[in-house]
């Protein structure tokens, strides 16, 4: 039998990834240590080697092509959407959303700078249906209702719960839809083996590095439930997952 703890709801940032009634289990397979991608210290070689890991997997497995399925059909009905990709990272999501929507236009932010500057330096900064903007996500810097759609892709696990409360938060209130796609938690036997498999490339391969990190502090369904909760009790979830799937979070507002 699995052991579990109990935690008070309301103190959200000390919630477990694996949510409050993680097992101990669990809770022993996440960490506080930041990814290369989130530390100042870091070569900015070393976060490029990464970014362009991300970019590559991305192509290579069309999870870009995916993604921006996922996001567009849930706008399918909305004939000129206005799309915000918050922590775009390399940009690749949001420029397979403006080649497969021939009137989307599309936001494309990070809070990182020089991520930033690299997105508004290639195609995306000169396409006429983008905008290229530094952006927190958890402090958006736009009015309630800018957006038919926010996406945020295989980043909201950097956030800490406090954090990504205010992602829930900031989301549904500039958009109809908030999005989020990010790594699944598989249950912990599982997610030992999946980190135990990863293990020996990570010292030597950064994007493994990171990886390892990610799925470490990937939340879990039940966390996030208790995060939309926190920031909106209104917020209604729909959530799609597989072991090897990516977890699908979609958000809105109850009526």
């Amino acid at each position: 039998m699995m052991a579990y703890m109990a935690a008070d709801p309301s103190d959200i940032d000390r919630m477990p990834r694996g949510g409050f009634r993680a097992s101990c289990l669990d809770r022993l397979l996440e960490t506080d240590r930041p990814e290369y991608l989130d530390r100042d210290d870091v070569d900015s070689s070393i976060k490029n080697q990464v970014i362009g890991a991300l970019d590559w997997t991305g192509r290579f497995f069309k999870n870009h092509e995916r993604f921006a399925g996922i996001a567009l059909d849930l706008i399918a009905d909305v004939p000129d959407p206005r799309i915000l990709e918050l922590g775009a990272g390399h940009g690749g999501v949001s420029r397979q959303l403006l080649a497969d929507h021939p009137s989307a236009h599309v936001t494309v932010t990070d809070l990182d700078p020089e991520s930033v500057a690299r997105i508004a330096a290639s195609d995306l900064g000169s396409h006429p249906r983008a905008e290229v903007r530094r952006m927190d996500a958890t402090a958006i810097d736009a009015a309630d209702g800018s957006y038919d759609l926010v996406l945020f892709a295989l980043s909201f696990h950097h956030l800490r719960p406090a954090q990504a409360a205010r992602v829930f938060a900031e989301g549904t209130r500039v958009a109809d839809t908030l999005l989020i796609i990010d790594l699944p938690r598989p249950p912990a036997p599982l997610h030992l083996l999946r980190l135990a498999t990863m293990l020996p490339a990570a010292a030597v391969l950064p994007f493994v590095h990171d990886g390892i990190i990610s799925s470490l502090r990937s939340y879990s369904p039940s966390a996030l439930r208790s995060l939309a909760h926190h920031a909106d009790p209104s917020i209604e979830l729909t959530l799609r997952s597989g072991l090897t799937e990516p977890q699908i979070v979609i958000a809105r507002r109850g009526r």
